[in-house]
């Protein structure tokens, strides 16, 4: 918002001031619509997993394939299409994220063999680096009194998506033909494209150098050979010399990549980025908070249909099941206000730490929890509670430590951490119920005993998780949202804060000297956080006070024209700094793209 001056006047002020709120107007909920729709992907087929090898005539090994795939292609698109955006535009790659994941649905809908299922499964899958998109975007979008709930519901979209998924897979697998499911996911993926190309701008930041294909490919080979005998290992032996050749090459694979990471000018992955005490961190607590949040997708699903002659099953019908269950992501989706709230207040590391232990509670309760349907919603709800708290603050505490032209590959990083901690879970809790079922009449059905240990589990990797937050470093104010500057107190007056403190102040002009009124004008401060928000007025001027002395980057950008960025320093006792920043205007053919 820009800062009030006395030669402006009060209408003209008002008028400017809404700028900033028109253009973010609308982009949180087509952004997290767009989160949930990727994230419809991951369990779509869940209700007729058991029910693939007949639809597809192939064996029941075969047909986990076309589970195995989406979850492999999402594993290895996040990290890369989030240096995509930092390099060629968030939303362009977000677009192409969400066109790939139309054209796998329609692939998927027209077919019934598994081969070509299979490859229609990885493109839906590809999508998923929507997600770190969706949260880059945000941070260069956002005033920063939005942004900590913003990042908390793009960030928990992927729980909501699949929560809301569950029932309603299973009331359309239930009641029409299977292809539907697919119709119905390139029907969402067309429409979040629609809604992103009319409400989402471009972010003009972008990250130097290019784009690292060696890599890429190097990352996606290692990932591949790491994920596939995780996922797999159930079904092919665990001591089986395919499971422990794609493991001593995953090794070998990914150790060469980061030797050619860290002699990258301009890397895929900034593994010394990476290695910083709060992003490793953070990155290794997301593993475990994702081993927590597939447990309860894996259990409570089969406890609710087993049938009540086991003993122990509730008997529910496969709608029914998906309806208790889904209350996990709805909870997500509702405590983003309440994370945004808490992170204003302790920082994001607190949060953290009390969804880890909401998660710790709500399995503990679940092991005296399991002998009623109304129970496994409590529980749902409970568990919801802590992963949305747990998932909401884990943008923050990246955001916080990388660069703004870092923050999709990063984000796009953890992403790719919580996938493993998923797929970590499924493998090691199929394990645990495939060696501890009981048979029913001819065939094994899990049992209670099996279900308790996946509790445990699940608790065990949040206790994990909570050692590991607390070495993390306070950042109460990383992501505390701040009025922006020049932001109004009570009765049309500057805030006290603002009005008394120095900083940056000059004109936006395009290259013929003639101002860019409505101009953005951001301050990044020496850690990549947002320091300060502002437009420029009618005659391109703009006023930003500096938080502290220091060095910052001021930062210009205007529909139409390049963006441009300078290094600045306040010192603190010092004059306000005077710094013109000069937008050169897009060729037609330029602006034509960045517009479609």
């Amino acid at each position: 918002m820009p800062q009030t001056t006395t030669e402006q006047p009060a209408g003209a002020h008002r008028q400017m001031r809404d700028m900033p709120e028109r253009r973010t107007k609308g982009i949180v909920p087509v952004l997290a619509f767009a989160g949930i729709t990727v994230a419809v992907m991951q369990t779509l087929l869940v209700p007729v997993i058991k029910d693939l090898p007949t639809l597809l005539n192939s064996t029941p090994a075969n047909a986990t394939w076309v589970m195995t795939a989406t979850l492999l292609a999402g594993a290895v698109a996040t990290p890369i299409m989030g240096r995509l955006g930092d390099l060629y535009g968030k939303r362009r790659m977000l677009l192409a994220s969400l066109a790939v994941m139309v054209v796998g649905s329609l692939i998927c809908g027209f077919t019934d063999d598994l081969v070509t299922m299979i490859a229609g499964r990885a493109l839906q899958g590809f999508a998923m680096g929507a997600i770190p998109l969706g949260i880059g975007i945000m941070r260069d979008e956002l005033p920063r009194e939005r942004l900590g709930s913003a990042m908390a519901l793009m960030s928990s979209s992927i729980g909501v998506g699949g929560g809301l998924a569950l029932p309603a897979a299973a009331l359309v697998a239930q009641h029409t033909d299977w292809h539907t499911l697919f119709f119905g996911a390139a029907a969402l993926g067309v429409l979040s494209m629609l809604l992103t190309v009319s409400v989402v701008p471009e972010t003009p930041l972008r990250a130097g150098g290019g784009f690292d294909l060696p890599g890429a490919i190097g990352l996606s080979a290692g990932l591949v050979s790491l994920l596939l005998p995780i996922t797999k290992g159930s079904d092919w032996g665990w001591t089986s010399s395919t499971t422990l050749g794609l493991f001593g090459a995953a090794a070998v694979i990914l150790g060469l990549w980061g030797m050619w990471e860290l002699r990258s000018a301009a890397p895929l992955v900034d593994l010394r980025t990476t290695a910083r005490r709060e992003v490793l961190l953070t990155n290794l607590a997301s593993i475990m908070i994702g081993v927590a949040f597939y447990a309860v997708s894996l259990v409570l699903p089969q406890l609710l249909q087993l049938p009540e002659s086991t003993g122990y099953g509730l008997g529910r019908s496969m709608v029914v099941a998906g309806l208790c269950v889904a209350p996990l992501g709805l909870t997500m989706m509702f405590v983003a206000p309440l994370y945004a709230r808490i992170s204003a207040q302790r920082g994001p590391k607190v949060s953290l730490v009390l969804g880890m232990l909401v998660i710790a509670i709500g399995y503990g309760a679940g092991l005296g929890l399991m002998s009623a349907a109304w129970q496994t919603v409590i529980i749902s709800v409970v568990l919801g509670a802590g992963i949305g708290l747990a998932y909401s603050s884990l943008p923050a505490l990246i955001i916080g430590a990388v660069d703004p032209s870092e923050t999709g590959a990063a984000n796009g990083l953890n992403t790719l951490m919580r996938s493993i901690g998923t797929s970590v879970s499924s493998a090691v809790i199929g394990m645990v119920l495939a060696h501890t079922a009981v048979p029913m009449g001819s065939v094994l059905v899990p049992s209670m005993k099996g279900f308790r240990i996946s509790f445990l589990i699940a608790t065990g990797a949040v206790v994990v998780g909570l050692v590991l937050a607390a070495f993390l470093p306070s950042q109460k104010d990383a992501m505390r949202p701040r009025l922006r500057a020049g932001s109004e107190g009570e009765n049309g007056q500057e805030p006290e804060s603002a009005a008394g403190s120095a900083g940056f102040r000059g004109r936006v002009q395009d290259a013929a000297g003639a101002p860019v009124p409505g101009a953005k004008v951001t301050l990044i401060d020496g850690r990549g956080r947002q320091a300060g928000l502002t437009a420029a007025d009618q005659d391109g001027r703009y006023t930003l006070p500096a938080p502290t002395d220091g060095s910052y980057v001021l930062a210009g950008s205007a529909t139409g024209y390049a963006p441009h960025a300078c290094p600045v320093a306040y010192d603190g006792g010092g004059p306000t700094v005077e710094t013109d920043l000069v937008l050169t205007a897009n060729s037609p053919a330029r602006r034509g793209a960045m517009s479609s």
